[in-house]
């Protein structure tokens, strides 16, 4: 169990679910975070392109854009097709359906209107009173 998911299940009730699978909205930006995956991810945003054109814009060698390529295609992001004449060309492009997920997920978990007033359950402006069976609450001054 990873620790993202620990940390869920100790996250009281109260608090409200985040509107995407966390998990996998931090697999994806794991696998982004990385600057050369990122470059890489940003030229196969112009067009498909092959390993030899993102070696030549990034002054990379063939065995590391393939490593950053693989860890984009086991995230999903990125798609792969072999040359139809040539099997030993492969173009790589993005992977839309992904892509449309990934901009809906952190669109809506980056929304500003999830944003919510805070709740006086701790600190100066809240005090405890005591009731008549002796049980306590929190009452807002």
């Amino acid at each position: 169990m990873n620790i993202i998911q620990r940390m869920l299940n100790y996250l009281p009730d109260t608090l409200h679910p985040a509107p995407t699978n966390l998990e996998a909205l931090a697999e994806r930006l794991k696998v982004l975070a990385e600057p050369k995956r990122l470059l890489i991810f940003n030229l196969i945003m112009d067009g498909v392109q092959c390993n030899c054109e993102l070696g030549d814009a990034l002054q990379m060698a063939p065995n590391l854009i393939s490593h950053h390529l693989s860890k984009l295609r086991e995230a999903g992001l990125v798609d792969v097709e072999r040359d139809a004449v040539d099997s030993r060309w492969m173009y790589y492009s993005i992977n839309r359906a992904a892509l449309e997920e990934l901009n809906a997920v952190i669109g809506a978990f980056f929304d500003p209107r999830r944003i919510q007033p805070r709740r006086l359950t701790c600190g100066p402006q809240v005090v405890q009173v005591s009731d008549l069976h002796g049980k306590s609450e929190i009452c807002p001054t």
